[in-house]
């Protein structure tokens, strides 16, 4: 029996770390089910897609990934959120994780390191 591949949801305002996000996860098994450019967007293809995780750029213009993974953990207490973040944004990190977040993960992205953190949101909410 097949087991079907985790569904994600790449939220980031520049094309380029959407697309080296995508590469990394479609090589590794993770089936990229959206792909959103600001915190609006990703409400609402959240709210469409249901995705398994949801990677979230911190900085984005229209509305910020802080406040669009607050809304989504009100939507959906599960809900599994990654936070994507440059060098230098360790408080803003801290602050996603007590708001919700699984994860985090530091831009320029590491293949190791950003499967990892996705593993790890799988077996959180799972109850592992």
């Amino acid at each position: 029996m097949n087991k079907k591949a985790p569904s994600v949801l790449i939220v980031d305002d520049a094309l380029f770390m959407r697309t080296v996000l995508k590469d990394i996860l479609s090589k590794n098994g993770y089936d990229v089910v959206g792909e959103a450019s600001n915190g609006n967007e990703a409400i609402e293809q959240y709210n469409e897609l249901h995705p398994d995780i949801t990677t979230m750029d911190i900085t984005m213009p229209e509305m910020d990934g802080i406040e669009a993974l607050r809304r989504i953990i009100e939507i959906d207490k599960s809900a599994r959120i990654i936070m994507c973040s440059a060098m230098g944004q360790q408080g803003i990190v801290v602050e996603a994780i007590k708001q919700g977040a699984c994860d985090f993960i530091i831009k320029p992205f590491q293949p190791s390191r950003v499967l990892e953190a996705l593993d790890k949101a799988m077996k959180v909410k799972a109850g592992e």
